[in-house]
């Protein structure tokens, strides 16, 4: 299973969030579009960051309820992991553990078309182990 096929499931919605932004900004934003991260987008469309609730939450644990006069600049991940659209699930979930991340932006030729969650990854094997559980389940039931 490839990151492509979940990403025509579940659509290649790509929410973002201006570097400019400040975190209170940013946070209005996740809650609405009911999500827990959002890229940042240079002017071309190309990705320059990722920030995420946990960024919010680590920063207003840093310096207090004046967190959220930053920036996302300011917060966010400069330095994404990404994945290609022929990556498999299997591939993408270890690289998402090893780097203790969330969210993974899908790039082709540069560009983004996506953006996984560990949370999608997740219910795309559970689904792909019950249906080879039933299939071995009927397979061995006449």
């Amino acid at each position: 299973m490839f990151l492509e096929q979940i990403l025509k499931e579940k659509g290649a919605q790509i929410y973002s969030v201006a570097e400019s932004a400040t975190l209170k900004e940013c946070a209005e934003l996740l809650e609405t579009r009911r999500v827990g991260a959002m890229v940042v987008l240079n002017e071309g469309g190309g990705l320059i960051g990722v920030v995420s609730e946990r960024d919010l939450v680590r920063n207003i644990a840093r310096i207090g309820a004046a967190a959220l006069n930053c920036t996302v600049g300011e917060v966010m991940t400069r330095k994404v992991e990404t994945a290609r659209p022929r990556d498999t699930i299997e591939s993408a979930m270890e690289r998402m553990t090893d780097r203790r991340i969330r969210h993974l932006p899908v790039l082709e030729g540069g560009r983004m078309v996506g953006l996984v969650s560990i949370g999608d990854l997740v219910k795309w094997r559970i689904a792909e182990a019950t249906a080879e559980l039933n299939a071995i389940r009927s397979y061995i039931q006449p």
